[in-house]
């Protein structure tokens, strides 16, 4: 079995910064991509950043600038550093992987994290 953990959310001011990680454990053989994306009540899930095993990243426009992801390949782990957070970036936001189990030495993409809640807030 695979897990996907996630820590770093919470309540924050608008302006301010949260860092949010997510760690892969299992048995797991290796991982591809890498991603967070959010929901919002009422919407649905959106893709906000995603990154390659060789570090190629990808952003959603809105975050453009602001958030950062990044991942340690050693220790399967994915951050966002958000910075400059807006009301509007109010979510849960939930991590994503493409893992290679030991198993079936195949990719799947369906490995997802609990969610971690992110308010912005005054």
């Amino acid at each position: 079995q695979v897990q996907l953990v996630e820590s770093g959310g919470g309540l924050v001011q608008p302006g301010g910064s949260l860092r949010l990680s997510c760690a892969a454990s299992g048995s797991l053989f290796s991982i591809n991509a890498m991603g967070w994306y959010r929901q919002a009540p009422g919407k649905q899930r959106e893709l906000v950043a995603t990154i390659t095993s060789g570090g190629s990243t990808n952003y959603a426009d809105s975050v453009k600038g602001r958030f950062t992801i990044s991942r340690d390949n050693a220790k399967n782990t994915v951050y966002l550093q958000m910075n400059s957070l807006k009301p509007e970036d109010t979510a849960v936001y939930y991590c994503n992987a493409g893992v290679i189990t030991i198993a079936t030495m195949r990719v799947s993409y369906d490995y997802w994290g609990q969610g971690t809640q992110v308010t912005v807030s005054s």
